[in-house]
């Protein structure tokens, strides 16, 4: 799947605020045909699967709300999916959500991460 510029630019930030935090990406945008995965990576010795959202103004509510239980529950396949093909079902997993929102100067973004969201 194609990303605009500015969801593009909300991975970006996500995986480099990740990276600031000792995690370690594994793969971005891993997708088949049942969803995607923003972001996986390893946090020590845990897989972090990863969902990014943003928005520019909390306009229609909080990011992280749009993770609803229909997405999770498409990231759980897709994440189970990526540790058959990777050979790592016997390792532990997480699901982090990332929120972000533009910072109120119009610059960068204020993000928020919610570890074992799910």
């Amino acid at each position: 799947m194609k990303l605009s510029a500015k969801a593009r630019a909300a991975e970006d930030a996500a995986a480099d605020f990740l990276r600031r935090r000792g995690y370690k990406i594994a793969q971005r945008n891993f997708a088949t045909r049942l969803g995607e995965i923003d972001i996986v990576a390893l946090d020590d010795a845990m897989v972090v699967f990863v969902e990014v959202k943003s928005r520019s103004a909390d306009d229609f509510g909080a990011p992280e709300v749009a993770v609803d239980k229909a997405k999770r529950a498409r990231l759980r396949r897709v994440a189970q999916l990526f540790l058959e093909r990777h050979n790592l079902t016997d390792m532990p997993c997480r699901f982090d959500v990332i929120a972000l929102t533009r910072a109120p100067s119009g610059e960068g973004w204020d993000i928020e991460l919610f570890q074992d969201a799910f």
